[in-house]
């Protein structure tokens, strides 16, 4: 473990559970080609993005459906603790109003406790979290529940190359508690940032108040997302590198004490370069990008969950989380691995109240 110099007064915040929930429904890239007459293939997908597969929600599941499962799993992770706050990171709601999260928190049978969306797309579980981090710091509250959950199949033009062959859907979501400094899972640094210069680099022109949609119907074009790819990759890998980099130093680490690196799962050259930036390990990186691809807030829990899961990690090891999104928005986490043992569940099992399902990302899920 490396010398901490981060401020130490006052509580600290532990991970102490971690779940996680994809629709059954898998998509390959030549699928994804097909279904939307895109011209490319199986092989150009993935030597410029990593990806091979993706999940699909389709009919009958939304994100709070996902934001369930996988808030559901978070708690039986951690035997059954009960949240005091719910926090869910998410860019596509159930509906615009109300908030998603309050329903979410009735379904998990947690009463009346606050509960509220969080929009900062692709960093948004980073910014989620970190004010979760906050809360039980100031002690406005004990066990916050935090979820990353999206259904980006709602708002992808499936003629779109820049963005249909990238995205997929699923949930994941950690508990926090009030800790001891020294535990596994102890966050201990961070750093969040944001530029609004760059907000129409990822955007959805229609649909909110500057151009509403309802009157005349907005054009195709603008209903759905649209990413240049290429400014975004630049400005992500600036971004994250330099955000890892002041979390890690507000943590007192070097990268080089890290043991393991989970970065949002947008691109696997992304990925790549800042890892490469930070000089950290290819073994010591962490991911899911080829079998879930860019699952936006969702991105960072669910390859959390799937390193857990795998048990690749030893609890207590420096771990670093950092992310890149629209608004455009950053963010970084440095804290220890917990000890968690993540668990998953099914969106459709989650409300039919069936038997978790173990752990798995193979396609037959």
């Amino acid at each position: 473990m490396p010398p901490r110099t981060a401020p130490t007064e006052g509580r600290t915040t532990v991970v102490c559970g971690i779940g996680a929930s994809l629709p059954p429904q898998v998509r390959s890239n030549a699928e994804v080609a097909h279904d939307g007459a895109l011209a490319t293939s199986d092989e150009w997908i993935r030597s410029r993005t990593g990806i091979v597969h993706r999940r699909r929600a389709g009919t009958g599941i939304a994100t709070g459906d996902l934001a369930t499962a996988a808030g559901h799993a978070a708690l039986e992770s951690a035997t059954g603790a009960h949240p005091d706050m719910l926090l869910l990171a998410t860019t596509t709601p159930d509906r615009r109003c109300p908030a998603t999260a309050p329903e979410v928190a009735l379904r998990l049978g947690l009463g009346t406790i606050p509960a509220f969306d969080l929009a900062a797309v692709c960093s948004g579980f980073v910014y989620a979290m970190t004010v979760a981090t906050g809360l039980v710091r100031s002690r406005m509250c004990d066990r916050p529940l935090v979820i990353g959950a999206e259904t980006y199949s709602t708002i992808v033009d499936p003629r779109d190359r820049d963005t249909a062959v990238v995205f997929g859907d699923g949930a994941g979501a950690v508990l926090l508690r009030a800790g001891e400094q020294e535990e596994p899972g102890e966050v201990i640094a961070w750093d969040l940032g944001a530029d609004g210069s760059g907000s129409d680099l990822i955007s959805i022109a229609a649909g909110g108040s500057s151009t509403p949609a309802t009157g005349a119907r907005p054009p195709r074009g603008d209903r759905y997302l649209r990413m240049r790819g290429r400014e975004v990759y630049a400005h992500a890998v600036r971004r994250m590198t330099q955000s890892s980099r002041t979390a890690l130093r507000r943590a007192g680490w070097e990268p080089s004490s890290l043991g393991a690196f989970i970065g949002h799962q947008a691109n696997q050259r992304i990925l790549d370069t800042v890892g490469d930036r930070l000089g950290i390990p290819p073994g010591h990186r962490y991911g899911n990008i080829r079998d879930v691809g860019n699952t936006a807030a969702a991105s960072v829990p669910l390859a959390l969950a799937d390193t857990a899961a795998r048990d690749l990690v030893r609890p207590g090891t420096p771990t670093l989380l950092t992310a890149f999104g629209g608004g455009l928005t950053w963010g970084s986490i440095a804290l220890t691995w917990p000890a968690a043992r993540a668990r998953a569940t099914s969106p459709r099992q989650d409300r039919q109240q069936r038997k978790d399902e173990p752990w798995t990302l193979s396609t037959t899920m």
